[in-house]
Order: C-alpha cells, then structure tokens, then sequence
C-alpha cells in the first residue's frame, strides 16, 4: 500500500509517517506542505491513499479533495484535520473524502483510518460518529436520497435492513442470491462508515428509511 502524506506542519508528518513506518506492507512515497505540491505529488505518485489536512491555504479544501479525485481517481482521501466544525466535515466527504478524523486521535487510529480506507471503505472519528446521520442531512439544498453514494439496489436494500429484515427476507423480496445480498450489505455499511448491521440501522431510521 502505498501512503503520500499532506500536512503544513513537518511535526504532523513525522508522527504519522512513523507509526505507518511500522506496520508491514505501507510504504511512504512522498510528503507535501502546501496545496499545489499536494496536488503534484499526487499526481506524481498516484498513491492508494492521501493523508491530508487540507487546509493548506492557496485554495479551498473541496479544490484539494475534488482536483485529487479528477488526476488520481484511484487514490482515496483520509482527511485528517484539526477543524472539527459540521461544515468543513460535510464539505470534505461531499468532495469524494473516504474518511475524517480529528487531530489528536492517537496514531493506531490513523493507522486504522488508512487501512480502512486503502479497503475502499469509510471511517469518521470518534467525535464525528456521533453526528455523522444529522450531519449528513444538513447539507445544503434538498437531496433526493440520504445517501447519494449508495446504487439504486444498495438503496433497496438499506430500506430493508432499516427495516428489519434480516439478508435472507431481503434476498426473497428482491430475487436475488443470498450472497449477492450479503456483498450489497458490506457495500452499504462500508459507504455508510458503519460497522455492523446495527449501527446501519439506527443511522438509516434516523434518515427517515424503514418506515414504509
């Protein structure tokens, strides 16, 4: 796996860089302390995962996030920011950010936030789970659907399990495989940033899902 780091403050990159340094398989292609060399460096080394505080100054965080996404497509963006307000959160993981943790989370959860990530799946701190449901809703202007990541099967099946129901009712109702259902699931719960079936279903309930 390999890990490019972005953060103005060389105190940051270091600690970061030493507790990635230490487990197997995570090697550091590179660093960066402002905006543009960011972006370069992604470019660069399209790394699997951009650790960033994006708020590098020389433009806005969602330019970081956004113009990563067009040049490294593949590269998944694990925010990692001493800004913990609703706003700079909901922007960043609108932007195409996997994963948000707040500055002071100790390193073996950075850790876990990249390998989480580097998995294709989504991580919010500690202090942000808590939020995450009503955070999300709050995004300026109507959404037609909670959750805009989510396919149009994975939708059907998050009202599902919002509902109840367990992956074999799930699997009857739409005509389709068990195991089929039960990767759609994983899908759901990893775009969501959830961990298990129940947290899943207070957040999709706390949408307004499962009531039909």
């Amino acid at each position: 796996m390999t890990v490019l780091l972005a953060d103005s403050q060389p105190a940051v990159r270091y600690g970061v860089r030493s507790a990635l340094e230490d487990v197997g398989g995570i090697a550091i292609v590179g660093e960066a302390a402002t905006a543009n060399a960011t972006i370069a460096e992604t470019f660069r080394h399209q790394p699997d995962v951009l650790v960033v505080d994006p708020q590098l100054g020389e433009f806005a965080t969602v330019d970081i996030i956004s113009r990563v996404a067009r040049i490294a497509p593949d590269t998944r963006v694990l925010v990692l920011s001493a800004v913990d307000d609703d706003t700079s959160i909901r922007s960043a993981l609108h932007a195409g950010a996997r994963g948000y943790l707040v500055k002071g989370a100790d390193l073996d959860q950075v850790v876990r936030g990249v390998q989480v990530v580097a998995a294709g799946e989504a991580i919010v701190g500690k202090t942000i789970a808590g939020r995450f449901g009503a955070l999300m809703r709050s995004a300026a202007g109507p959404e037609p659907y909670p959750f805009p990541r989510l396919t149009t099967r994975e939708r059907e099946v998050l009202d599902r399990i919002a509902a109840g129901k367990s992956n074999s009712a799930i699997a009857r109702e739409l005509a389709l495989a068990p195991k089929t259902i039960s990767n759609r699931v994983s899908a759901v719960f990893g775009k969501l940033g959830v961990a298990d079936r129940a947290q899943a279903i207070v957040l999709a309930r706390d949408a307004g899902l499962g009531r039909g």
